[in-house]
């Protein structure tokens, strides 16, 4: 009996690894891309991706023929959508935008909406059901922030902020 136990355990690891080997490469860059962090440095993103592998890692023995990578895309997306509601007290706020860093001038449901449909290719109907939004808000907000990634609001030049700030 404990033999039997051990060689599930053992099976149960080896299919794990594998599973990490090929997935959290491309797990890191989408969690990467929610959090928009850069690429080398990326705390927020490499935490959320250890917390979805360790609860796809919990639940292993019970997906029965689900797909480990969706079982993980979707804890990771559910797991920055309640950080970013909560760290950021419900109110969904846009970032400054860093020089290099394009997603950051989304909100993080926009961020969240983007690298689901046009990242990962997760279909609208999805993407609704496991954001819990109608598939409106979803196509909406996807239509919005894909303008605004196309098409970034124009900001005034700083010569030009100065001159509107200086007395007359």
């Amino acid at each position: 009996m404990r033999r039997r136990q051990e060689s599930r355990d053992e099976r149960r690891a080896r299919e794990f690894e594998a599973f990490v080997a090929g997935a959290a490469g491309r797990l890191l860059h989408t969690a990467t891309l929610l959090t928009a962090e850069t690429p080398y440095d990326n705390p927020r993103a490499r935490r959320l991706l250890t917390l979805a592998l360790a609860h796809t890692y919990a639940c292993w023995d019970r997906l029965r023929g689900e797909d480990p990578y969706d079982r993980a895309r979707q804890y990771l997306a559910t797991r920055f959508a309640r950080g970013a509601w909560h760290h950021y007290g419900g109110v969904l706020v846009r970032f400054r935008p860093g020089p290099d860093a394009t997603l950051t001038g989304l909100t993080p449901q926009e961020r969240l909406i983007i690298v689901l449909r046009l990242y990962e290719g997760v279909a609208e109907e999805q993407t609704a059901a496991l954001l819990g939004l109608p598939e409106e808000r979803v196509r909406t907000v996807c239509d919005r922030a894909t303008a605004n990634l196309l098409h970034p609001p124009r900001t005034p030049a700083p010569a030009a902020r100065r001159a509107k700030t200086a007395p007359s």
